[in-house]
C-alpha cells in the first residue's frame, strides 16, 4: 500500500529538521515542532470526540484501552 501524501509531507519535514547543522538550533526546532504537534493532537482528539468518536476508537489508534485514552487526553480536552 503506498504511503499517503500527508505521511510523506511529515517525513520530509522531519528530514529537513535532521539536516539542520547546529544541534542546538535543531533541538530548538524539534522542541517547537513537538509543541505544535501536541496542540494539533489535542485539538484533533477533541474534534474527533465532538464528531462522535468513542474513547475506545481514539485509544485503538494509540494502542491504548478506552480508559488509557481517557487518562491521556481528557484533561487536555477540557
Amino acid at each position: 500500500m503506498p504511503e499517503p501524501t500527508h505521511a510523506k509531507r511529515v517525513a520530509r519535514a522531519v528530514e529537513a529538521l535532521r539536516e539542520v547543522a547546529d544541534p542546538l538550533v535543531r533541538l530548538d526546532a524539534v522542541r517547537a515542532a513537538l509543541e505544535q504537534l501536541e496542540e494539533l493532537e489535542a485539538s484533533t482528539v477533541a474534534e474527533a470526540r465532538a464528531a462522535g468518536a468513542t474513547w475506545g476508537q481514539v485509544g485503538a489508534i494509540y494502542g491504548l484501552t478506552k480508559q488509557g485514552a481517557q487518562q491521556r487526553f481528557r484533561t487536555r480536552e477540557s
